[in-house]
Order: structure tokens, then sequence, then C-alpha cells
């Protein structure tokens, strides 16, 4: 037997399908054990459940196989073929799953679905978040076509804000068999019952306490660099330093910077593995720096380069301590055998509070490597200021104190929650938090029931009524939403945007509720605010200078605000204005005075919020809180600053991640929602200038947008591959080449030379023919023009369209040239280069391809 049909489980259907459960099981357990697996028994009583055709709740720890479970009941829907689908909370997850059923079953028969695309969306097996899985639910009810559901990480369920999705497809897909995997759910009775009853089909409910890999727990009295040294010198490596904020992970691992514990053969291996590897933006020498020493740093804050190469070097044994954020929870790909919790209480999004129990477990779960550990570790640390009076205390007593009674060091006013070892020890014993109904009746709700119904029939009102009545809320909750509904329904009504009719007439009349024909058939609740933007945009003078800028504002004003950003445009501002008055001379209380009234940039705020909220009487169903006018792209943009001179200038290096995070929604969001006849000349250079910043520092993540777009995925290769080709939108194409050939030479007038290298495209191996470049080359290239012209320019004049050529030279070839623009308007200089797309016409990173400099 191969070792594609050892790992491919889906080669292992015959063409005539496997339509008795039995003879699948038999298929199955030989895959199972042709890997030189065995099953836990808990692996076990739930397979033979779901093949008993019962739906199965699955709770078990990390590490227990739940994965193997659910790749069960996949392999029994196809061999029957049957579709099933697998949801997960967040994209990273379902993307990693969904890479791994295409190697366990083909590619061919597994799809991807996301908000921003979807891969061979008609397979037999679809991975999508569970809000794609509960918007379907919603609109096709029964008609849903997935026969088999597994919902990963199903404590969502209890999720303040995105519970209602893992509730709404247990509540419309009565035809469904669910597997509801976790491994902290809690008592699960409420659900079970209603489960059974709802479909009339029996729930298992597997539970096991039993670990693959036992946890032993201990409580740290000792400073946390003492208590790292002493784990990982105790051969309890490799641990995972969990915070709850990315400024305080950042600041552990600087502080771990002064303890060496990285053996020199090992430091030589980092470095080994690092070769090669850029770390040119702000934050990557600090990083990098962390690296070398044996500290790795895993945040959302980080780019996601960082962020996958400290996953990558941890799963190679590399780094013996990685300080992150409790996205450990969540199935970062990180192995680990100690989790080291250095506070038990977080911000909860309303107030600072104790850990819940499953919270804690859920992190606390990942301690203990399946294969490698005898045990997982898991350690709290007291108090910092407890740790700090103790040590205070010990030094007085011995004498090295002062004789006088020493002073005790006080806890933290803000952000703190107090915990000790009686904390620690509940949390290891109390079972996790009863799952809460997230359920709750809105606008997008409403009208989504109204829209089913005029499809196929049926009161969409009705429909409501009858989704709070089987919902899983209190009796007192569902009477308050039945109210609600009505409300919801009258404002729709009175903004016309649903039309009440009575049909029949007289006593035996009905009144029928439908959508209105001017509502978009593509109504969702996701796409309100992109509606808005349409609507918006169509308001603008296309004419006016300012309109690239100004739809710019619009969709920025769209997007979720990245708070990190804000602050600090809003300190820069504040430190600007207090140097101005100072220089003044005015008062310091006057000072004060006008500080208080700085916010960051809000361009446009009067006219969007009058627009916003003249739209919103038709549009009842958008919340006032969701518009929020801001200035980041277009700030960017206006200056044509580099990302790292950005992010410098804002002090915020340790959120460069959060910043790229952000200019890739806005280019997503123009690309998706900006008509094509809306882009002038000037929109489409803005659109250029992020995609091109986006090449030059990561652009893993719009990258996988647009092949996600085009119907690929990375990795997978389908029947009939979907290539991009950027150089068929010229337009584009073009302004791209010249946000890239000016972001060089914005390098060159300050004579960065390794950042101008940077932004060019450099290949692997060599191409015969074609100079490398180094940042020395390029500046003993340049001398001859600065010793003439004293700098390179870079103002408005020499970003004009004129000074940049694209000139074909062959199929998928370009050459092009970029004037510098000097102070004697010789413009004799140039950069020319080449663009060759041939092998890969959407490749990664930077276009240009540097051959010459000079006149």
């Amino acid at each position: 037997m191969s070792d594609d049909d050892l790992q491919s489980l889906g080669a292992r259907i015959p063409e005539r399908g496997l339509a008795s459960a039995d003879d699948a099981l038999d298929v199955f357990l030989a895959w199972v054990a042709d890997r030189g697996l065995s099953l836990y028994p808990a692996q076990e009583e739930a397979i033979l459940e779901l093949y008993a055709d019962r739906h199965v709740v699955l709770e078990t720890p990390t590490g227990s196989g739940k994965s193997l479970v659910a790749a069960a009941l996949h392999f029994r829907e196809l061999a029957a073929g049957r579709r099933s689908v697998y949801t997960a909370p967040i994209k990273a997850l379902v993307s990693e799953k969904f890479f791994d059923l295409c190697r366990t079953f083909g590619a061919e028969s597994v799809g991807l679905m996301t908000g921003d695309g979807s891969v061979n969306r008609d397979a037999p097996l679809i991975c999508c978040t569970a809000e794609v899985l509960a918007n379907m639910a919603l609109r096709e009810g029964e008609d849903t076509p997935f026969d088999a559901v597994v919902m990963d990480e199903f404590h969502y369920y209890g999720d303040r804000d995105r519970g209602m999705a893992w509730q709404i497809p247990l509540l419309t897909m009565p035809q469904a068999r669910f597997l509801l995997m976790s491994a902290t759910l809690g008592d699960m009775t409420a659900i079970i019952d209603d489960l059974t009853e709802r479909g009339g089909r029996p729930v298992a409910h597997v539970s096991r306490a039993e670990r693959p890999v036992p946890l032993h727990f201990v409580y740290a009295d000792s400073p946390l660099q003492d208590t790292v040294l002493r784990l990982v010198r105790d051969g309890r490596a490799p641990l995972y330093v969990v915070h709850f904020t990315q400024s305080a992970a950042g600041e552990t691992a600087g502080a771990l910077m002064s303890v060496d514990f990285t053996p020199k053969e090992d430091k030589r291996a980092l470095r080994d593995a690092t070769r090669g590897v850029r770390f040119d933006s702000p934050y990557g020498p600090t990083l990098l720096r962390f690296i070398h020493h044996g500290v790795g740093l895993h945040h959302a804050g980080l780019l996601p380069r960082y962020r996958l190469l400290v996953e990558k070097l941890a799963q190679q044994g590399l780094l013996r301590v990685i300080c992150g954020t409790d996205t450990l929870g969540v199935g970062i790909n990180v192995p680990i055998r100690t989790a080291l919790f250095t506070q038990l209480c977080k911000f909860d999004g309303e107030k600072v509070d104790i850990l819940t129990a499953r919270d804690f477990k859920q992190i606390a779960g990942r301690a203990g490597r399946k294969g490698f550990d005898e045990e997982g570790l898991v350690v709290a640390q007291a108090p910092e200021w407890v740790i700090e009076n103790q040590r205070r205390a010990d030094a007085a007593a011995s004498g090295r104190g002062s004789k006088r009674k020493f002073r005790k060091k006080s806890p933290p006013t803000r952000g703190y929650k107090h915990w000790d070892e009686q904390t620690f020890r509940q949390l290891i014993e109390r079972p996790p938090e009863p799952l809460v109904s997230r359920f709750q009746v809105s606008h997008g709700l409403l009208l989504s029931l109204l829209q089913r119904a005029d499809e196929v029939g049926g009161d969409g009102l009705d429909a409501l009524h009858r989704l709070i009545e089987a919902s899983h809320s209190t009796a007192r909750d569902k009477a308050e939403m039945a109210e609600r509904a009505e409300t919801l329904l009258e404002e729709l009504v009175s903004a016309g945007v649903v039309d009440r009719d009575e049909v029949g007439g007289g006593p035996d009349g009905v009144v029928v509720h439908e959508v209105s024909e001017d509502l978009q058939q593509d109504f969702s609740l996701h796409h309100a605010l992109s509606l808005f933007l349409l609507h918006a945009v169509e308001q603008l003078d296309a004419e006016a200078p300012e309109y690239a800028l100004r739809v710019l504002t619009l969709v920025e004003s769209i997007l979720e605000s990245p708070k990190v950003i804000l602050y600090a445009q809003e300190r820069v501002l504040k430190g600007q204005l207090m140097a101005a008055l100072k220089a003044e001379g005015v008062p310091y209380e006057e000072r004060i005075e006008a500080l208080e009234q700085v916010s960051w940039p809000k361009p446009m705020a009067d006219w969007i919020y009058a627009t916003f909220n003249e739209y919103r009487e038709t549009h009842p169903w958008v919340a006032a809180e969701d518009i929020r006018p801001k200035s980041i792209a277009r700030d960017m943009i206006e200056q044509y600053a580099s990302f790292s001179d950005y992010v410098k200038d804002l002090g915020i290096q340790r959120a460069e991640g959060v910043l790229l995070r952000y200019l890739t929604q806005v280019y997503q969001t123009v690309t998706r929602t900006v008509p094509a006849d809306a882009r002038t000349p000037e929109l489409i250079d803005a659109m250029a200038y992020l995609r091109a910043t986006l090449a030059r520092v990561d652009e893993s993540l719009v990258g996988e947008w647009e092949r996600l777009l085009a119907g690929k995925a990375e990795g997978v290769e389908p029947d009939v591959p979907v290539l991009i080709d950027i150089s068929r939108d010229r337009k584009s194409f073009n302004a791209r080449l010249r946000a890239e050939l000016h972001a060089v030479v914005r390098a060159l007038a300050v004579e960065d030379w390794a950042e101008a290298i940077a932004g060019l495209r450099h290949r692997e191996p060599p191409v015969p023919g074609r100079p490398q470049w180094s940042p020395d080359d390029l500046a003993a290239a340049l001398a001859p023009y600065i010793e003439e012209y004293g700098r390179v320019t870079f103002d408005h004049a020499a970003r004009m369209a004129w000074n940049t050529r694209v000139t074909p030279d062959g199929p998928l070839v370009w050459r092009v040239q970029q004037l510098l623009v000097d102070a004697n308007d010789d413009n004799a200089w140039s950069i020319d280069g080449v663009v060759d797309l041939r092998g890969d016409t959407n490749p990664e990173g930077p276009l240009v391809e540097l051959i010459a400099v000079g006149e």
C-alpha cells in the first residue's frame, strides 16, 4: 500500500460507496490500524454511537483525539454519498482543519467557506466558521444541505457576542446529526434533552476526565524570571508563559533576556533556523533578539509571518520559552509541556475578574505533549506585589534589609482582581460553568426569516416566534423577545423595508408581511454596513479633488476601530499640541483644557454621521454605534508614509500586526464593495499603494484572501487549477507597479538603501544575466546623482504618473522605468527594472526586479 493510500482515507471509499454503517466502520478502523493508532475508550464509544445514527456530545480533554472522531463521522457521510460540515470559531482553525481534511479525504472532496470567499463550495465536506453555517441554516432551514454537522469548540455556545451562531443550527436543522465537541462543556443536560426531543434521534454523551497526559498543578511564589529559570532547569520546557494583554507578553519576553536558560548549541541552531528570514519590520529586530535568546513571542499584534515562524520553531523544539496571550486556549499550533499563568484575572469585556473555570481549563489543557511527556505542568504565579512583599519581609527577617519596619508594596488599583493559592485550587477543582443561551432577536434575524418565507412560503413573523419558542432561552426571555419581535416588525414596516398586505379580507383575512422589492436580494445582517457604504459613495462628487480620499474615509468608517492605533494617533496629536502651546506661552491650565478636546483624526465626521442617520431612517436594523469615522489608511496615503515609518511615528512597534490586519481589511473592503465604475484613477492608485505596502511587509493575509476569491487555496490543487493573473486588470497592475517604484524612490530620498532594496523583487535562485543588488551597490550607483543634485527628490511632482513607464517586453514580461525628478529639472536619471510573471502570475512580495540605476 502506498504512502498516499495510507494517508488518504477518502481513497478507501469504493466507487459504489459504502451504504452499510458496519462496512464503513470496518474500513475506517482498518485505516486507523494501518496508521499505527489505537483508539482510546472515549474515541471508540463516540465512533460506535455515531455509526449507530445517534447525536454525540463529546467532552474529553485536549489531546484525547476528538479530531479522529470527527473524521469518522465525515467518512461515514462520504461513504454513504451524503454531505457533512465542520465548523470552528475562528478562521485560522477552519483553515487548518481544511488542509488536514484535504490530506485525509482528498482535495476534491473538501471545500472551504468563509466570509471572504470559498473554495470548492459544492464539495461533500465543507469547512466553515459557525456564523457561515448559522446563516445558511436561517436561510434554508431543514433544506440546509448537510446531513451531519461537526461543531468544534462548542463551548463558544456561551460566548456573549457570538454564541447564537452555535445555537441556530441546533434549532433549524432537525434533519442533521450533530457531533458537539469541546474539552470544557459543563452541564449539557438541557441541550441534550432539547436535541433528543427536536429530531427524535437519541443523544450519546461521551465524557471522560482522564487525560492521555495527566496534569500536575503548582502555585509559584517566586519572581517570574526565577520561576521560568527553575522550570527550564528542571526539564519542564517547552513552556508557554500566559498573559492577557499583548503588551504584557512583550514585557515579559524583554525581561527574560537577562535570564540565560538556552545552551550555546541551541542558540546556534536558532541562528541557523532564522538565517535568511526577513526581520525588517520595526519590531522585527526586537523579536529576532528574543528568538536568538531562546524566547518566542506569540500574539495577534505580531505580523502573521512572525507568528508562523514562532510556531514552526516551537514545533521543531528549538524554543524553550514562549511568551504569549491566551490565544493558546483556542488551538494555536504550539506544542508545550508547561503552561505558566502570570495572573489569574483578566478583563472579560466589562470588568476585570477572576478567570472562569472554562477559560482556565481551556488554557491549562494545552500542557503536556502526547508521546513526549509523562505529565503536563500547570503553574500559576502569585500576584507580583505579594511576591515582592514576601521578599522584603524575608530580607528584613534575615537582617539584609532595613532594620526599620519595611514598607509594603500595595496591590494594583486598576486592572486587577486579587487571587491566591486557594483561587488556583478552586479553578482546578471547579467544573466549567453551565453554558448560557445567547439567543436574541434583531432586525437582521427577522429579515432573514421574512426573505425565506418569500422564497418557500409561510409567514416570516410566525417563523421567528417559533424560533424564539424553540430557543434554549428562559421563559421570561422568550416572552420579552416575542414582544420585541413585534416592535422590530413595526419599525421595518414604518421604514418601508417590509410591506404589509391583507389577503382575503373580512374576518378570515390574513395579514402577510413581505420584504420590499426595493431591498437588495443579497441582504444579510453582515452586509448592512456595506450597503451604507454604497449609498454614501453615491452621494460623493467623483470629480472632486479629494474623491479618492473621501471614499477611503467612508470605507474606514464602517470597519472595526483598532484602538491601539487610534490612541497612538491621539497621543501624537496631543504631544504636538502641547509643544505648540508651550512655545506660545499658554498657561498650564489652558493647555490641559485644550488637550482634553483632542481626539484621533475623524475627517468628514459630521457629514458621515448626518448621512448615516438619514440612512438609518430606512434601514433601522443598523446600530448607531456601527459607524466609526477615523483616518488610518487615509493618513498614511496623505503622508505617503511607509509602513515602517508610520509604525515608528506612532510608537506602535508591538502592535504592527494590528496595523497590517487593518490595512488588509481596508484593501479588501474597497476591492469587494466599491463598484468598478466608482473607482477613479486616483482611487486605483490608492488601492495600489495599499497592495504594494502589504506585499512589502507581509502579504500572507491578503494573498490568501485573493486566492480564496479566485477559488484556490494555498497547498490545495483543485481538479482544474484557478490561476490569478494580476496583469489582466491593466489599470490596477500599472498602478501597483507605480506604487512599488514610488516606495523605492521614497526610501532613496532618505538614503535608506536597505529599505529600497527590500521594496524590490529578489529571485532565488537568481536569474542568469540579471544583477543581484545589495544596499551598498545601490548607494554606490546613486553616489554621482547625489553629488550633483544633493538628494533624491520625493514630492507630488515626483509621483506623477508620467514619470513611470511600463512597456511590454514579451508575454508576461514588462520593462519599467521610474524617472528621478531632480531640483534642476534635468530628470536625466532613472531606475530601470523588469517585471517577469512567467511561471507565476501572482508572486508573493514586490514585483519589480532592479536592472540598472543611472542616466
